[in-house]
């Protein structure tokens, strides 16, 4: 097989690579050679795009990428119990070293002093003299830390048998005057009630034998235990949030009503049924039925002032948060009040449809209506209980406020200045008529970097402008306004958060994140 070798001039293969340049005289193609060969300093401000066009381009100066290693952090802040807790200094160590003024993340305080951790590693070197020495006094205060934990556990074991023992003569907290208003007070007055409601219509059973009156007894004590379990996750609700626990134990009044509605169902309901399936099967004769009649009469009379308490106390929450009557109830937002008043009502029903049903029994001698009472009188149980189950459950969930409020809140945001779009907005209700409140944030930079000129003076930094003359000149004028920046973009999300809060107090946590 035989090649052929074609032989191709100059300028036809200059054709054939750049059809741009085909019809240009030799001169161009020398010039933009030389150009491209040039040193960067000695080239032209334009040249021409010989193959691309006839446009112009600038040529720019761009700063080299830097990479950013691990050695870089070493310029992160640490603030003094951080230094002192991680790297085992004292505090008088830290007077040697660098203060840096830094704006405050808490609400009571507006800025706060910081370390560079950089610096701070070096003192507890030169403190402790190696890393060995160091991590083998981390581990030994640790140690420590442990012994004093299991310490605070057996004092406050042994403070707790002294105070049983002689008395406890500490005054009463805050905890227990909130504990005996509202909703407390509610659940303090059935709990009472419904005690004394068990132990005379168990009086009663005993004397009559009657299933209705034995669904009755239990209904009242399924009611007892249920709201002392209720008076036990109110005083869990109103302590102080903790480091394990930073949103505080307002959900515990969910939790205690949500296992209140099981009991219900369990021991209320499940028993009531189980009686009246057992009447049914072995109809017992029952005896005099006077006795059962009055502690009934009692009994309604009873649980219908502790349900008047329970709705007066509602329709008195329900007003200050602006929802009906029927709202309130159904979206659970007080679960304390909600237990209350349904057992309560469950409870009036339930009295009602016993003495019916026993009054049916005593004008046709027939037990079988005394057990269907107790059958409907489970049956009225487990309608409440899951009623409860289910709203509580809702409630754990983190269940979203009404749509109006979270409308009113994003408004706000959006009427302000450096805020050009809200999105991605949750709004939960943490219980306990508190709202915790997140969104994302698309803030406008001029607004930000006017509030930043503000605050500076403008003269002297026109006169900074003036004096750049390199590159890196340049980066370092950038890299100190850009820090400020960020630091004034920071003051405007605390800002917010602070309006946010003072304007509607229920909203306890803000989370605005910069999009």
């Amino acid at each position: 097989m035989s090649s052929r070798i074609q032989c191709v001039s100059p300028g036809l293969a200059t054709e054939r690579m750049f059809p741009c340049l085909a019809h240009r005289p030799w001169q161009v193609l020398c010039r933009v050679y030389l150009l491209q060969r040039a040193p960067l300093s000695q080239r032209p401000s334009k040249i021409a795009k010989p193959c691309f066009g006839e446009s112009f381009t600038q040529l720019r100066a761009v700063l080299k990428k830097r990479e950013y290693g691990t050695k870089y952090t070493q310029n992160n802040f640490i603030t003094a119990v951080r230094a002192m807790n991680e790297f085992c200094l004292k505090l008088c160590d830290l007077e040697q070293l660098r203060k840096i003024s830094r704006r405050s993340p808490h609400d009571d305080t507006e800025a706060f002093t910081v370390f560079l951790r950089s610096d701070v590693e070096a003192k507890a070197l030169d403190v402790w003299g190696s890393q060995e020495a160091l991590a083998r006094e981390r581990n030994l205060r640790k140690e420590v830390e442990r012994e004093y934990q299991e310490n605070i556990f057996r004092n406050q074991k042994l403070l707790k048998e002294y105070k049983d023992f002689w008395g406890n003569t500490k005054p009463r907290s805050r905890k227990r005057v909130t504990f005996l208003q509202g909703p407390g007070k509610v659940v303090m007055v059935a709990i009472c009630i419904n005690g004394l409601n068990f132990f005379f219509k168990l009086l009663a059973w005993v004397y009559t034998g009657s299933a209705s009156m034995f669904s009755e007894a239990i209904h009242s004590l399924a009611d007892t235990c249920n709201q002392a379990l209720l008076a036990l996750g109110i005083s869990q609700s109103v302590r102080n949030p903790d480091a394990i626990h930073p949103y505080g134990f307002s959900n515990m009044r969910y939790i205690a009503s949500l296992i209140s509605g099981v009991g219900i169902f369990m021991m209320g309901a499940g028993l009531s049924w189980y009686h009246g399936i057992m009447g049914l099967l072995h109809p017992q004769p029952i005896e005099s039925l006077l006795w059962a009649y009055c502690i009934l009469a009692g009994s309604l009379v009873s649980e219908g002032a502790t349900l008047l308490v329970a709705i007066n106390e509602i329709k008195k929450s329900s007003r200050k948060q602006g929802l009906s009557f029927y709202e309130y109830v159904m979206q659970s937002r007080d679960p304390s009040t909600n237990v209350v008043l349904l057992e309560d009502a469950a409870a009036v029903v339930g009295v009602v449809l016993a003495a019916g049903c026993m009054g049916l029994t005593s004008l046709t001698g027939n037990p079988y209506y005394d057990s269907l009472g107790s059958l409907g009188v489970g049956t009225l149980l487990g309608t409440v209980s899951a009623f409860l189950i289910y709203t509580n459950t809702e409630a754990l969930l983190g269940r979203s406020i009404q749509a109006e409020h979270v409308q009113k809140l994003t408004e706000f945001l959006e009427n302000d200045p450096a805020v050009r779009a809200i999105h991605d907005v949750k709004a939960t209700d943490m219980g306990l008529s508190k709202v915790r409140f997140k969104a994302e944030v698309d803030f406008d930079g001029r607004v930000v970097t006017r509030s930043y000129l503000e605050k500076q003076d403008i003269e002297q930094i026109l006169s900074d402008i003036q004096q750049v003359k390199t590159p890196e000149e340049l980066e370092n004028f950038m890299l100190k306004h850009g820090e400020n920046i960020i630091d004034t973009l920071g003051a405007e999300v605390d800002r917010l958060e602070k309006e946010l809060k003072q304007r509607n107090p229920e909203v306890r946590h803000v989370d605005l994140e910069i999009l």
